[in-house]
């Protein structure tokens, strides 16, 4: 299979994860997926594939030169986000984009335009796969998983290209948070590694959000609202109250870069008890304890005001920022700027306004920076990808399959090309390297 044809194949599992399951898979069609990347992976003759059942799943492409050399990872999740379906995908390849609208589906009218989507304008001339409209199209983070199966595979076919070991995995559960809990890091064995899971060509991210988790249940007493007065606590008004009280531009609409937020992401309630859940994210460790602290002194003070017991607080952490554990070991960075210049890609460091399992990672002692793998408009129906975005992707993995330490030269005008026949849109991948 092409790059272009295993996307597409990976695409129509549908792997929607599921953050209320309490199961590792959280869903099971994860486990299917799984199922079908270790027969590929079998067929292509990769090592020490296994396949846990939790759904982690682990091959080594072993390495054919007698000197030593790190051996590194590629990762990438293979669920999709629970903002929006991912059944049933259908998507479609737009050949040579013309900068206008797309119509993604007509009865619906969903329309896929640069007037609200600027992006779409960088990749003009280019091909984009698409969604119908109606689901997601899953390239977070399977463009991730095709990219790394492409790029090993045709090193497998070229022995020529000299390569370390190199070892990838696959996981579940990314997108509820949960996606490196199980993951064995000890197994995995490698000195560092990458997930593939960014956006834009050229993004390269070692620094993420820290995250936490809050929910503040209220209570309050129910009495009839003709005779109320003094007597009753209406447990939304107290709710609205604490929102109130946070600033109001410290929100993610009015938030970017290095700028934290608090996100109310559900309120349910009614008048006896109301429950508010928020996430709490700021890249600043410093800042991010005193976002925590404020939410206990609102807390404190809702319950100064109304009574103690009225308001109660749970609050967790969910993940930190790796930069703290990736710049002990900046050489990894340096590497892959190395690997993306090599391929004529140029490297962009921003900082994730997010999370990844690579954040996890690093804080279980394998340092897991994120490099691109070419999608847009992540979560929704909105979301599509420039084939010519994943075929980077996959060109930068095989620049890492040899030593950095002595590279084999790389042609960077060569590095990428496409064969298209009339009966399909699908693209052969050709990396020309050149051996010094």
């Amino acid at each position: 299979m092409t790059l272009v044809e295993r996307f597409l194949k990976y695409v129509s599992f549908d792997t929607q994860s599921n953050e209320e399951s309490g199961v590792t898979p959280s869903t099971p069609g994860q486990m299917v997926f799984a199922r079908f990347l270790k027969e590929e992976l079998e067929a292509l003759g990769l090592e020490e594939i296994t396949l846990d059942e939790n759904g982690y799943l682990f091959a080594t492409l072993p390495a054919n030169i007698d000197k030593s050399v790190p051996v590194v990872g590629f990762i990438a999740h293979m669920d999709t986000s629970p903002d929006m379906s991912g059944k049933d995908v259908s998507p479609r390849i737009v050949e040579n984009y013309d900068g206008k609208d797309i119509v993604l589906c007509a009865d619906e009218q969903v329309v896929l335009s640069p007037a609200r989507f600027p992006e779409l304008l960088d990749h003009k001339g280019e091909d984009l796969i698409v969604t119908n409209g109606k689901t997601l199209l899953g390239a977070d983070d399977k463009a991730g998983i095709a990219e790394i199966v492409s790029a090993v595979a045709y090193l497998k076919e070229h022995p020529e290209i000299k390569h370390g070991k190199i070892r990838i995995g696959f996981n579940p559960d990314e997108e509820i948070g949960l996606g490196a809990h199980k993951f064995n890091v000890e197994q995995f064995g490698c000195e560092w590694a990458y997930t593939m899971d960014g956006g834009e060509v050229g993004e390269l991210e070692f620094e993420n959000f820290n995250a936490a988790s809050a929910k503040i249940v209220f209570k309050g007493r129910n009495v009839h609202p003709g005779y109320a007065k003094n007597k009753m606590i209406n447990s939304i008004r107290v709710a609205n109250r604490f929102i109130s009280m946070l600033p109001s531009h410290e929100t993610p609409e009015h938030t970017e870069g290095y700028e934290g937020f608090y996100h109310l992401i559900g309120i349910t309630g009614e008048v006896e008890q109301t429950t508010v859940t928020y996430i709490i994210r700021d890249h600043d460790r410093v800042r991010f304890e005193s976002r925590k602290k404020e939410f206990e002194h609102l807390v404190c003070k809702i319950n100064a005001e109304y009574g103690e017991g009225t308001a109660a607080l749970e609050l967790h952490d969910q993940y930190y920022n790796m930069r703290e554990k990736i710049e002990p070991v900046m050489h990894i960075i340096d590497t892959a700027f190395k690997a993306m210049e090599a391929v004529g890609v140029e490297p962009h460091v921003k900082a994730i306004r997010g999370g990844t399992d690579g954040a996890q990672l690093s804080f279980k002692g394998l340092p897991c920076p994120n490099i691109f793998a070419g999608g847009l408009n992540f979560h929704g129906r909105y979301e599509f990808i420039p084939i010519q975005n994943m075929e980077k992707a996959m060109n930068v993995i095989v620049t890492f399959g040899f030593n950095t330490s002595n590279p084999i030269g790389f042609n960077k005008n060569l590095v990428s090309h496409r064969s298209r026949t009339q009966d399909t849109p699908c693209r052969s991948v050709i990396v020309q390297l050149l051996g010094k």
